[in-house]
């Protein structure tokens, strides 16, 4: 099982190129984030690949979504317990596998609203995993996750230092979730260096691979044993008009 998360920083400005993907990659399960749109604007075309659609959207801003092949079923919007208004979290199972399509907030800057909402989104991200681990089946979660866990995920660490996506309490939260017994699918199926998945439109970001790596798949247990491979389709990064975001990819034996 292909399974392939993507921000794709509006679905409809980026349609040719998330269209052209699904053609050539042919994911089982594509999770996507930041759709820019409600569910009756997101393009129907995208179904015409053979997918199924779960889908949590909102106007201008936010939303998420999961494409699969297979039925879609036990279909959860936002995380339980957790009042928020923005449309950042869909799971459902599919194929055999729970999934879910995470856009966790950016946070703007250290100590504003913005930041102490991330990691109140992060609390409850942990709470629920925790939750969903005690299922004790096939779990990925892929998304965007708005943190570099350390700084080899970042291609210039001291420009980034204490900075958001990179301070401390965002980077312990990610521990705290990841010591529940997830897996970072990239990180422990690469060697040498990590490869990034987010290059900022300024500055000539992605010409000079000045990156981070913020984009992420998680494994519960038993998905982890049955990881074969890990990429980032960077190549999706250079396209004209293209999310800032590239692909990442876990292919799973199921």
């Amino acid at each position: 099982m292909k399974v392939i998360t993507w921000n794709v920083n509006s679905v409809r400005a980026r349609l040719p190129h998330v269209e052209l993907f699904l053609k050539e990659q042919q994911p089982d399960v594509l999770l996507l984030q930041e759709l820019k749109c409600e569910e009756h604007a997101f393009p129907a075309s995208l179904l015409d690949f053979g997918y199924n659609c779960a889908l949590f959207g909102q106007k201008t801003y936010n939303g998420v979504a999961i494409l699969s092949k297979h039925p879609i079923e036990d279909i959860q919007n936002g995380i339980p317990n957790f009042e928020d208004t923005a449309a950042r979290y869909v799971e459902a199972f599919t194929g055999g596998v729970r999934v879910a399509s995470v856009y966790v907030p950016n946070g703007q800057e250290i100590d504003s609203k913005a930041y102490h909402y991330k990691l109140d989104f992060l609390n409850a991200l942990y709470s629920h995993c925790k939750t969903l681990l005690g299922f004790d089946e096939r779990l990925v979660i892929g998304g965007d996750f708005n943190i570099a866990p350390s700084d080899e995920d970042v291609c210039n660490p001291a420009a980034w230092q204490g900075q958001v996506l990179c301070s401390q309490l965002e980077r312990d939260a990610w521990r705290k979730i990841t010591y529940l017994g997830l897996a970072d699918a990239v990180k422990d199926s690469t060697t040498g260096a990590m490869p990034y998945t987010w290059w900022d439109y300024r500055k000539g970001a992605f010409a000079k691979d000045d990156g981070l790596r913020i984009d992420h798949l998680l494994l519960s247990p038993n998905a982890a044993d049955a990881l074969k491979t890990t990429k980032v389709h960077k190549n999706m990064r250079g396209l004209e008009r293209a999310s800032d975001h590239a692909p990442v990819e876990c292919v799973l034996t199921i």
